[in-house]
């Protein structure tokens, strides 16, 4: 028989703990092996059960579950943290996906999703509220956009220049350019990248592959 998912439930409120348990041990592959009320017992819970998978909510006291979620992250690697929350907002979910849980569930709707999502991050998946996934989505590609894309071209071939270290006479001289138009660009690029040094810009360069 394979072993089953232990699951951590980390919520402040008695009854909705209550509700996951009920539901979850229903389950046969999966077996709720400790709770916590607050975001200071989920990180102690979990570093003395070493669960699969913390559900944790991400308003709590004494310890928010964004905060909890980063201290088991990084002392619990193997664990899988889906966070439960009420809000839409695709500000909650990048916040706490950026602090390591592997998903997120919006409390309205997890009597449906609970189960597809514990079992997607047991996988080693993430999962996501469909509800809240063309939100996040569109803060994604608001967000994470590659930062050259912030540059025109003009300025990628003025940064590649810059990096591979030619002065600003010589890139001129090479694009036919001013030497006050070069400078320009360089501003431009510094602010855009928000970098404030030619040894940032070139280290960013070498971090995105213009140069070797």
């Amino acid at each position: 028989m394979p072993k089953k998912i232990q699951i951590l439930l980390a919520d402040d409120h008695a009854v909705v703990r209550q509700g996951f348990r009920l539901i979850l041990n229903a389950q046969p592959d999966m077996e709720v092996v400790g709770e916590a009320g607050s975001g200071r017992e989920a990180v102690e819970a979990a570093e003395r059960l070493k669960p699969d998978v913390v559900v944790m909510d991400v308003a709590m006291p004494d310890l928010n579950g964004i905060e909890a979620t980063r201290r088991i992250s990084r002392s619990l690697p193997r664990a899988r943290i889906l966070a439960l929350s009420m809000h839409k907002d695709a500000v909650y979910v990048r916040e706490i996906l950026r602090a390591g849980a592997r998903g997120y569930l919006l409390k309205e709707s997890f009597d449906k999703d609970l189960l597809a999502a514990v079992r997607a991050l047991a996988k080693g998946q993430g999962y996501i509220s469909p509800a809240v996934s063309d939100a996040v989505l569109t803060d994604y590609r608001k967000y994470v956009t590659d930062p050259l894309d912030l540059l025109t071209s003009r300025e990628r071939e003025v940064l590649q220049m810059i990096a591979e270290g030619k002065t600003n006479k010589e890139i001129a001289s090479s694009l036919k350019l001013s030497i006050y138009t070069v400078d320009a660009h360089r501003g431009r690029i510094m602010e855009k990248l928000n970098l404030h040094s030619a040894g940032e810009l070139v280290r960013f360069a070498m971090r995105n592959g213009l140069i070797d």
